[in-house]
């Protein structure tokens, strides 16, 4: 049985949590482990709002250990450094974003794909080495070790940097996998414009690729064309432009958490394209067989991204100044956020500015 603390948790830390499923966050003060040999501890600055946060406050998914502290997309500042960390100092600006802790042993940990270990264990609820539960970053510090922790370059300002660590390297990983980094020129789909379709755009477009935003919203057009720089806009519920866009893209990226058939987005593909899955819909998606058979088509998906990944990622995001369009708010209006974020109501991203410092 998981424990909310053990012996060693004598930090006293202010935060936010939801207690039930009713999802309304209010304020909780609990305990966090003292800084251990490989830990760095941090002052949060600013915690994005993840769709999965929704999720987890509400039981969604049926997991939730309650009471849960959300957050995983955190910006801050380090304030101690444990004996056996050479990588980061008192001052370093950093992240930390879905990882915990894993096993460090076994292939996938081995072959920097610890995101893929049997034993992983998330920022928030999950368990960490230490039997304890770990909370988020909807709180004013933090303790993690400094295998699951980067460094957001100089350049990006450090609120719309948050939403990098999750919805940055969910998008990035399989841009990666499918060569999108090195060979400028392809045709790429992204499928939604929220919190991930809209970091993809500027991603793709910074990759030196033509890209196609796909949404069931019209009223996005002028800004996928006109802010995010897209180079063409197909409305998903239009026969017509779907027709048009048969055969045309190499690779899609599907962000969707919606449910929805794939059937019609496979169709876009060129033979031998590939569609990339990272939105997490709660019920089975249909895949219908034709589209993959007549096109030699592959379905993959993708989760998160490793650490090497993850700091690759904000490297590049610091080369090529990208960074998340965000909304900031104050603690106290988390749980409005949360109802807009339920509505899709935000452009793009939430961001809790932890400390009220407005920008750092």
């Amino acid at each position: 049985m998981a424990l909310e603390s053990t012996p060693n948790h004598t930090q006293t830390v202010a935060g936010w949590a939801a207690h039930d499923s009713s999802g309304k966050i209010v304020p909780y003060i609990f305990k966090r482990r003292e800084n251990g040999v490989n830990d760095v501890s941090i002052k949060v600055m600013y915690c994005g709002i993840c769709h999965t946060d929704l999720h987890f406050i509400n039981n969604d998914w049926g997991i939730t250990m309650y009471p849960v502290v959300p957050g995983h997309e955190i910006t801050g500042v380090i304030t101690k450094v444990g004996s056996n960390v050479k990588n980061f100092k008192i001052g370093d600006r950093v992240g930390v974003g879905c990882l915990a802790a894993s096993c460090l042993e076994c292939e996938f940990c081995k072959n920097s794909q610890e995101n893929y270990c049997d034993q992983i264990q998330f920022t928030y609820n999950g368990i960490f080495w230490d039997g304890s539960i770990t909370y988020g970053g909807y709180s004013d510090m933090l303790v993690a070790d400094h295998r699951y922790v980067v460094r957001v370059p100089d350049n990006l300002p450090m609120d719309a940097a948050a939403p990098l660590l999750c919805a940055g390297v969910t998008v990035f990983t399989p841009m990666k996998d499918c060569q999108l980094l090195e060979s400028p020129g392809k045709k790429v789909g992204v499928v939604g414009l929220g919190g991930l379709g809209h970091v993809a755009v500027k991603m793709a477009k910074a990759f030196g690729h033509h890209v196609t935003v796909i949404s069931t919203s019209p009223s996005k057009e002028n800004e996928a064309k006109h802010r995010l720089d897209a180079d063409s806009f197909i409305v998903s519920t239009n026969d017509e432009q779907m027709q048009r866009g048969k055969r045309t893209l190499d690779v899609i990226l599907d962000t969707v958490s919606a449910q929805h058939s794939l059937g019609p987005i496979l169709e876009m593909l060129k033979v031998n394209g590939t569609l990339a899955v990272v939105g997490a819909p709660d019920r089975p998606i249909e895949l219908p067989s034709f589209p993959l058979i007549f096109g030699k088509r592959s379905v993959k998906g993708s989760m998160t991204g490793s650490m090497k990944e993850t700091q690759e990622m904000m490297d590049v995001c610091g080369k090529h100044n990208i960074t998340c369009d965000v909304e900031l708010i104050k603690p106290d209006q988390i749980n409005q956020a949360l109802d807009r974020l339920a509505r899709n109501d935000v452009r793009y991203r939430f961001v809790i500015d932890i400390t009220g410092n407005s920008k750092l």
